[in-house]
């Protein structure tokens, strides 16, 4: 009888893990009674564009790690831009342009985030789509309905800026985890859960080349340009953008060589931490999103676990914090090859943000 006892007891912390580990929303139970607006999500800048040995250590890539594993290590806002393929004609995730860095067909970088969404049904993802394509509102919605996910879709019960969101784990049980945002889309008829990016939310500058230039003033849509308290008197959420660009002649790539403290949660000019806090400040709330290059440098999560209160988080894979360069001299020449790539595209008048 003890032996059975002592057994029992020492199988306790399993379960109370397992338990735990069930009732956690976003990876934290601290999360599941708060409204969707009043959480801060950690966004990857343009997901599924990886700069790694796949694609030769593109210098257009954002990211080093792939989607799922972004979701994984506890990323829940996936930023991508979609272009049509001239070649296929297919809607694509595409960096600029398809000739630039392609990524796949929006249908397949849906699927990835559905297979994820399914193994993980306690947790709540937001995609926010740049349609560099001018897709309608069909067009997109036909990618969704392809890929499977568009049954978890949330649609708003708002047409506009609100302050009333529903919270993680009325999501949850309502079968709406997916938040879909577009920037933009005039018309979302027949896909009511294609949300204007705008209508909804507010953002700063993105267009950074100094650590000294970030700046938590509301820069987009232009009907709220530099009137930050309009748009937060008004309910638009805040995404705080917080990366760099390098200049290279009149092409602008992700800044690597300032990201260990770009993303830091402390020390050192532009360091993420600081920009959350002094936005915070501003706002008179955190951001709602906080999107970045590189999520796992800093790490980058660590500043946003600060802002939710997060101090134990539940089911999040750990992963390298390291910054990673090229180290070969094939991975190297790619890199050179995608800089006149580039400035090709850029010089035929193709340019996106």
């Amino acid at each position: 009888m003890l032996s059975k006892s002592l057994h029992l007891l020492l199988l306790l912390p399993a379960a109370l893990r397992l338990a735990f580990a069930q009732t956690a929303c976003n990876n934290s139970p601290d999360l599941c009674q708060r409204a969707y607006n009043n959480i801060t999500h950690l966004g990857a800048h343009d997901s599924p564009f990886v700069r790694d040995a796949s694609t030769g250590y593109s210098v257009s890539g954002n990211q080093y790690y792939n989607t799922t594993v972004q979701l994984q290590a506890g990323v829940r806002l996936l930023s991508a831009q979609t272009q049509t393929n001239t070649t296929s004609g297919q809607l694509s995730v595409c960096h600029t342009s398809c000739s630039l860095l392609d990524a796949g067909t929006l249908r397949s970088w849906l699927r990835e985030v559905n297979t994820w969404l399914v193994a993980n049904p306690n947790d709540v993802v937001t995609v926010l789509l740049v349609n560099g394509a001018s897709s309608s509102a069909a067009e997109i919605a036909a990618e969704y309905e392809a890929a499977g996910i568009s049954r978890i879709a949330y649609t708003p019960t708002a047409t506009s800026a609100t302050e009333e969101w529903p919270s993680l784990q009325s999501l949850i049980s309502n079968g709406t985890r997916l938040l879909n945002f577009v920037a933009t889309l005039a018309d979302n008829t027949g896909a009511p859960y294609l949300m204007n990016e705008f209508d909804y939310i507010f953002e700063n500058s993105y267009q950074n080349t100094a650590p000294t230039d970030f700046s938590c003033t509301a820069n987009r849509p232009d009907s709220v340009a530099n009137n930050t308290s309009i748009a937060l008197a008004s309910g638009m959420m805040p995404l705080m953008n917080h990366f760099l660009y390098d200049q290279e002649a009149l092409f602008e790539m992700p800044n690597d060589t300032y990201l260990a403290t770009t993303n830091a949660p402390s020390g050192g000019v532009g360091n993420l931490g600081s920009s959350a806090t002094q936005c915070t400040d501003e706002y008179g709330r955190a951001p709602t999103f906080v999107l970045v290059d590189f999520f796992n440098v800093g790490p980058a999560i660590s500043t946003v676990d600060r802002l939710n209160g997060v101090t134990a988080p539940v089911g999040r894979t750990a992963i390298s914090t390291a910054v990673m360069n090229e180290s070969t001299s094939g991975a190297t020449m790619s890199a050179g090859l995608n800089v006149l790539l580039c400035l090709t595209v850029l010089a035929i008048g193709l340019g996106f943000a």
